[in-house]
This record gives C-alpha cells, structure tokens and sequence, in this order.
C-alpha cells in the first residue's frame, strides 16, 4: 500500500508541476493538462469541426497515449483486451464529453482550475463528487458493460499508431491540418517539450493506474482512500506553483476559459462523474488504458473525439460567456441516457 501510495503522490506532484511548466511555456491559463480541451482541440485540427479558436494537435495526449505503452510494455502489462460493450462505451463517451465541455474542462482541468483559485471549479467538484456517488449507487445495484476478451496485438496497437502517425504528419505536413490563429488553440508549448511532458506524465499514470474518479468511487465504495492522495498532490502542487510565479487569483470572474454559471459547472461535472463511474475510470485513465492495449478504452476516447465534434458542430459547448441553451439541453438529455444506459445494463445482484 505504501510503494501505491508513493507512485500516486509522485504522479500527482509531476502532473501538478507538468501543469505549471507547461502553462508558463505557452498553454492556455489553468490548462497545463486538459484531457477533453486537448481531445477537442485535435478534432477540431483535423477539421472534425470549424471552431476557428480551439483548433490544434495538442501533442501532450499523444505524449500520454505512446508514454502509457511504452512502459506498459516494459513491464509487461501492455495486454490488448476489449469486446466489453463497445458501442455502448462510445455513446458514454459522448455523453461525458458533452458535461465537460459544459463545464469548460475534464476532471483533471477542474483540479488545475483549482489550484489557481478558480472558484467556479470549486462547485464543479461539488458536482463531479455528486455525479460520482450518483454513479456508485449504479455499480451497487448491478450495473455492468460486461467483461472484456484478450485481442490481438494489431488490435491493442492500433490507437497508438494512429497517434503516432497523426502527429508526424501534423509536424511534417501542417497544411493538412486547421491551426488556431487566435485562441486557446493558438495558445501551446513547444511541441516537443509538450510531447516529451506528456510521455512522462502517461508513463508515471500507467505505473500508477491514476484516475481522477477512482479516489473518490473507492472511498465512498470501499473505504480506500489511496487514489485521493494523488487527488490532493495535484492540487497543491499546483496552488503552490501558482502562488510562486503570482498567477494564483482567488475569485469566480476573469478566470481563463471558464464561465461563471454556477447550476451548469455543477451539472457539468455531475454529468463527467456519473458517466466516468459507468465507463470505469475518468478521461485521463481511458487515454491510459488505450495505451496499454484496450481496445474498449480506445473506442472511449474515438467516442471522445466524436463528441467534441458535436459539440462544437451544434453549439453545445460553453464558452467564457457562460453556457448555451443548446449545452444545456444535450446535458439534460445526457443523464436521460445515462439512466437508459445503467437501466439497460443492469443485472440482479
């Protein structure tokens, strides 16, 4: 428990200064690591939607995707599995994806927003802890999306390499890609920098199964507090980096690409937890496992990037001004199917 608890810190601390470095290198404010904005920024690259300000091949996912196999690998846990309710799983993506774009930020983006005082993600932890518990009620009563099968090595890889392949043609033939003049997606690190962070970060996460829902499902399931401590590690690496280079500012106005919606940044990030419980891990640990050869965590995040094309194709994402009418009937409807999905997936215990 104790070497867990070490690997979960460290991970936590190089995230929270990986965040920081990042940030100061160019990212947009409190977004050193945002799982669902960079997802959404290389949809929007590769032309999956015309959202001229968040458009860019964000190499820190790659980072994570190639850095969670290479030492998957390693040490010998890179095991290509899938078959668990494919389609199902794609659809739940959507549906998280569409909370966190209401939100303006995936789970891991909350706790960076956090730790540079950003009171609107304050409520949306509120939420996202309430969409968790919500989710655990589910898995309590029998929800399941089945076991997964071993597969191929061709299939394990296959998300890897068309990572792989994505960034080498964004870095060699740019033309082919939509690049942000202005906005967040103009806002970037050094690309290698940006890719080197994101290899260690997604090996230091492999290593220690990190998750942003996972410290919060097994306490409240199992008493097991281990997953919280990385929890906290981020947030007050990042507190205290912020407060060294000044760009701590405690308030709920002028946070950077946030809004100040209170009932849509809990309802948001209630959505990202419920759905992310059923899913079995946050995005950051779908982008982790897809590393490691699942197949079923590799149709989440395709399911992530579909979604936030829809997003941005049909006008369900927030923007500083606050939420769209459109953002918030899609999260309505989204627990509607989030209660369809755990109805249709649940077996007598």
């Amino acid at each position: 428990m104790k070497k867990r608890n070490f690997w979960v810190i460290l991970t936590g601390v190089v995230i929270g200064v990986a965040a920081i470095v990042l940030t100061a290198l160019g990212n947009p404010g409190n977004m050193g690591f945002c799982i669902a904005c960079f997802i959404r920024d290389t949809s929007g690259a590769m032309k999956l939607h015309t959202a001229a300000a968040v458009q860019y091949v964000r190499p820190e996912i790659i980072g994570m995707i190639l850095g969670a196999m290479i030492v998957s690998m390693l040490t010998k846990e890179f095991k290509p599995r899938g078959g668990s309710s494919p389609m199902t799983r794609f659809v739940l993506a959507v549906v998280v994806m569409v909370g966190a774009l209401m939100f303006l930020g995936c789970p891991l983006r909350m706790m960076l927003r956090i730790g540079g005082g950003d009171l609107n993600a304050l409520v949306g932890l509120v939420g996202f802890i309430a969409g968790i518990f919500v989710g655990t009620l589910w898995l309590r009563g029998g929800f399941t999306l089945k076991r997964a099968y071993a597969q191929s090595m061709t299939e394990g890889l296959m998300l890897p390499i068309i990572v792989a392949v994505l960034m080498v043609l964004s870095a060699l033939l740019p033309s082919l890609f939509a690049f942000s003049e202005s906005g967040p997606g103009a806002a970037h690190a050094p690309l290698l920098i940006a890719l080197g962070i994101g290899l260690v970060v997604g090996g230091l996460c492999q290593r220690a199964r990190f998750c942003t829902v996972a410290g919060n499902r097994d306490a409240m399931m199992f008493k097991d507090f281990s997953m919280l401590w990385g929890f906290l590690a981020v947030i007050v690496t990042t507190i205290v980096g912020n407060l060294i280079l000044g760009k701590f500012h405690l308030s709920f106005a002028d946070q950077p690409v946030a809004h100040t919606d209170g009932l849509w940044n809990f309802l948001g990030m209630a959505l990202v937890g419920w759905g992310s419980v059923l899913l079995g891990g946050c995005p950051l640990r779908q982008v982790i496992l897809a590393g490691e050869g699942n197949s079923d965590a590799a149709i989440t995040v395709t399911g992530f990037v579909f979604g936030a094309a829809i997003c941005h194709n049909f006008g369900l994402a927030s923007s500083g001004n606050g939420p769209t009418v459109n953002g918030m009937i899609a999260v309505v409807a989204g627990f509607v199917i989030l209660v369809l999905i755990g109805l249709f997936n649940r077996e007598r215990i």
